[in-house]
């Protein structure tokens, strides 16, 4: 049994984080965050914390930014995009078991202040930014570090906010690298 309980958009994402895992589950009912919703959310972080997994689509990180400004102190688990896609269709009711597991076992505390140990000039020196494949480049590096895709400047912004070190960023950059996406 997960302890913390877990955000999700909707029905289907709640009947699939049940087959991976004993969990309790808040449904936003779409992007449309209401105050109702909210304020079960931040009880519940009161109580026994909570676990932000919504879709890996702009929807998805819309209500992920929503809720998390409203309710400090959220963890964050990511699916990557191509473990979420069936179909043409993305979203977490398409992870597999193991993807949704996978993705709570590697779970990201956010914390406002966090001292900024990966800088725009690093960002740019490791191709996440300015460089013909930086998308591509990006969506590898939240996929190993587990923080998802974003733009250049949100990656900046997460990078900090989930305390990830530099030897944690230059290991991922290291694997990209091996995987061909440096040109």
């Amino acid at each position: 049994m997960i302890k913390e309980l877990i955000v999700v958009e909707g029905k289907s994402d709640t009947a699939a984080v049940k087959r991976a895992v004993d969990a309790d589950t808040i449904e936003t009912g779409g992007s449309a965050v209401d105050k109702r919703v909210i304020a079960k959310i931040a009880l519940a972080m009161e109580r026994r914390g909570v676990i932000i997994l919504t879709d890996p689509d702009h929807a998805g990180e819309r209500i992920r930014k929503i809720v998390s400004s409203k309710v400090p102190g959220c963890k964050h688990a990511f699916i990557p995009e191509e473990d979420a896609t069936l179909k043409g269709d993305i979203g977490v009711e398409n992870a597999s078991p193991e993807a949704i597991r996978y993705a709570l076992e590697n779970v990201h505390t956010s914390f406002e202040g966090a001292p900024i140990l990966i800088g725009m000039e690093d960002l740019m020196a490791a191709g996440m930014i300015m460089h013909p494949k930086a998308a591509q480049r990006r969506m590898a590096l939240g996929n190993i570090l587990g923080i998802g895709y974003c733009n250049g400047k949100q990656l900046y912004k997460r990078l900090s906010m989930f305390g990830i070190t530099p030897e944690e960023f230059a290991k991922a950059v290291a694997q990209i690298e091996q995987g061909g996406l440096s040109s």
